[in-house]
């Protein structure tokens, strides 16, 4: 078939049967949101009433279950999953590869009179035991030491998940060593949680706050993605390999023209979303939000704010499902940072809040911002922690494919800085100087045409150069990588602000005195004295920002290699050490798995390059040769003879950079800056030549599916 066949072929795209089909969604049978899900809904309809209240009690408290509780539900999840033609169950956990993992288990045992009967205890549902050995640990464990245990999160509900050929009881679990240090994302997140609560509740109290018991850090993460027709996903061993396009040459259109950014979906497009959003609403996933993105071939899918906790397990449950049922539709969903050089790459939001169990948003300003102590005080204390842990913030963002996208004039910079918006900065800013009105009056936006309605004027414009905006009462973290999972992430905020809330405290019980306001105006106002530098509201993609940046000594740290140390840092080891959330040993286990992926990765790609380079690219480029010397084009045959040799001259090159040279591997950090200053910069030299061969080989030689092919045919 060739390539324009391939391209028509790609082009016909027809329902499959398999659509979703419309229903009264005012009448209660149809509402399918939760079905698969052990709620508190379903609890309470498969528990005895004192079980139940028992559960949810515990639940409340934070405690552990007894085993005598823990029986009592395994009975009814089991129950309840072989009801839905459950036969195997897995604990759901999340390891260092940033990926989750599972190992099913069989709800199915023989009796001695030849049948088989379905078991299901407390002590399982509690606890299981997966062969570790593979993992990385970061040298937590050797590997010949096999034992890791999973721990079930009651805090996170078990949900079903559907195969065509039965489906699978899935409990989200904890990860950790036989020792009990943590091997996931999960636990310290946990333990992140409780720590801010502990010091948010402290502070509520000091404030005058009697009634919150618990704070609650939430998240709503906007996920990017790209789409492609799957023939051109397989016929690319870079994006099998690698999740990225190591060669392409730019199209004449790219997305300078903005026509793909929020307009209408396409059909396929449109009804893969549907079918997520109908599996994710079963899983108790609550989307609000699709639409296109601003590359062609890229779009968003966006849930409601849950728990850091919840909302994490959520996320990861979304990649799987956005994967997942791309294939139903003869499409890839790619979910790397930077798949198609030369467009947008893709992030991950981090929509971050705090709240109390009363259900009082603590970053919510109210009318007047200047007014609300609790806010003023949240809000110092997330300035101050973002300022002191810049450097921490950036590493948790830090990977392979967010080199290519962070600071790349299409996602935030490297810099970390804080948008706080006109209104807000201007009272911050009055705060210091001690004098001033630090309220904005209310003002109404005149669109000019009667028919329209006058809008709320906001205190200032969003800034989508900045890494950590406040955006009316939460903290938008725009540099996550979309390939990422939410939990490191928000494990730093919570803890990092947990410890910024603690010393603002302290310095606010010192204040003493009556007055409750002054002394809050006193302690915001030295706090945000002492870390105005982190607040930035100006173009953050521009090189003063970048020269202004170094004046107040803000770190830019642009690479993976310079901001994963950061990791390990002295500050982060005594912040985290103090809130019980990861030991030194635990983060140093990070810091090593991590260096260790991005060197790993970076060889990996390497490597392929080199291959599709040698044995792809070369055969094109000498067959076009053979063309042009059978037609006798000296001028054509001169141009290509050049590039052809260049291309052999850089693969060469690029080949010996595959070669560690003696004793680096012993070197983790030292691998991964060999890897970054050689094989990716060797790669680099490979693809410009290989860009120019493609504007020129023959289209019928040229053995790569072309961007203009996956971009642009839906």
């Amino acid at each position: 078939m060739t390539v324009r066949h391939s391209n028509v072929t790609a082009a016909q795209w027809a329902p499959n049967g398999s659509s979703v089909e419309s229903a009264d969604l005012t009448k209660e049978e149809n509402v399918i949101f939760g079905s698969n899900v052990f709620s508190i809904k379903t609890q309470r309809e498969r528990l005895p009433d004192d079980i139940f209240a028992r559960l949810q009690g515990t639940l409340e408290r934070g405690e552990a279950l007894d085993v005598e509780l823990a029986d009592a539900v395994a009975i009814a999840m089991k129950d309840w999953a072989l009801e839905n033609g459950a036969t195997h169950y897995t604990h759901v956990f999340q390891p260092l590869t940033g990926l989750t993992a599972e190992k099913h288990d069989s709800f199915f045992g023989p009796t001695p009179d030849g049948s088989s009967i379905a078991k299901f205890k407390g002590s399982e549902l509690i606890q299981g035991e997966p062969d570790a050995s593979s993992f990385p640990t970061g040298g937590i464990r050797a590997t010949f030491e096999a034992r890791g245990y999973t721990a079930w999160d009651p805090t996170s509900p078990a949900f079903l998940l559907d195969n065509p050929n039965g489906t699978l009881l899935c409990i989200p679990t904890a990860f950790a060593s036989w020792t009990g240090e943590a091997l996931d994302a999960k636990i310290p997140l946990l333990r992140s949680m409780d720590a801010l609560s502990k010091s948010a509740v402290k502070a509520l109290r000091l404030l005058g706050d009697d009634d919150s018991n618990r704070v609650v850090t939430t998240v709503g993460p906007e996920q990017e993605y790209f789409l492609i027709d799957e023939q051109y996903f397989f016929a690319r061993p870079d994006l099998i390999i690698t999740g990225r396009t190591l060669f392409g040459a730019q199209p004449a259109k790219g997305h300078e023209l903005d026509d793909h950014y929020f307009g209408a979906i396409p059909e396929r497009v449109l009804a893969y979303m549907m079918d997520c959003e109908n599996e994710l609403a079963r899983l108790g996933v609550p989307i609000t939000t699709r639409h296109n993105e601003v590359a062609p071939a890229q779009y968003e899918i966006a849930p409601m704010f849950e728990n850091s906790n919840v909302g994490s397990d959520h996320q990861q449950l979304l990649m799987q499902v956005l994967q997942n049922k791309a294939r139903d539709y003869g499409l890839v969903c790619l979910l790397h940072e930077k798949p198609f050089a030369g467009v947008n790459g893709s992030g991950k939001h981090n929509n971050w809040s705090m709240g109390t169990d009363g259900g009082k948003n603590l970053l919510d300003p109210g009318d007047t911002p200047s007014g609300n102590l609790s806010f003023l005080f949240f809000c110092a204390a997330v300035i101050q922690a973002v300022n002191k842990h810049q450097g921490l913030l950036r590493a948790t963002v830090a990977n392979i494919g967010q080199d290519h996208r962070l600071g790349a004039n299409e996602a935030p910079p490297a810099i970390i800085s804080v948008f706080l918006g006109a209104e807000l900065e201007k009272v911050f800013d009055t705060i210091a100087a001690g004098q001033g009105d630090p309220d904005t009056p209310d003002a109404t936006l005149d669109l000019g045409a009667h028919v329209l309605p006058a809008l709320p004027l906001d205190g200032g414009d969003r800034n989508r150069t900045s890494p950590f905006a406040f955006t009316g009462n939460k903290f938008e973290f725009r540099a996550l990588g979309s390939s990422m999972s939410l939990a490191f992430t928000n494990t730093v905020l919570n803890t990092i602000v947990a410890e910024a809330i603690d010393d603002l405290s302290e310095k606010l019980e010192a204040v003493g005195g009556d007055d409750l306001t002054a002394g809050v105006f006193k302690v915001v106002k030295a706090s945000y004295t002492e870390n105005r530098r982190i607040c930035f509201s100006g173009d953050g993609y521009s090189e003063e920002w970048q020269e202004e940046a170094a004046k107040r000594g803000l770190k830019n740290l642009r690479t993976t290699p310079d901001a994963l140390p950061e990791v390990i840092a002295p500050t982060t080891v005594e912040s985290f050490s103090k809130y019980n959330v990861l030991s030194e040993r635990e983060l140093e286990a990070r810091y090593e798995v991590w260096v260790e992926q991005y060197a790993i990765g970076a060889n990996i790609e390497a490597e392929t390059a080199a291959s599709i380079a040698r044995t792809l690219i070369m055969p094109a480029a000498l067959k076009h040769l053979t063309l042009l010397d059978a037609a006798k084009s000296a001028v054509l045959e001169t141009e290509t003879r050049d590039l052809t040799d260049q291309l052999i001259e850089t693969t060469k090159a690029l080949e010996a950079a595959n070669i560690y040279p003696d004793g680096i591997e012993e070197d983790l950090l030292g691998l991964a800056v060999y890897a970054r200053d050689s094989q990716l910069a060797a790669m680099a030299d490979v693809r410009v030549v290989a860009d120019k061969l493609e504007r020129i080989v023959a289209d019928e030689f040229w053995p790569l599916p072309k961007y203009v092919e996956m971009l642009f045919i839906k």
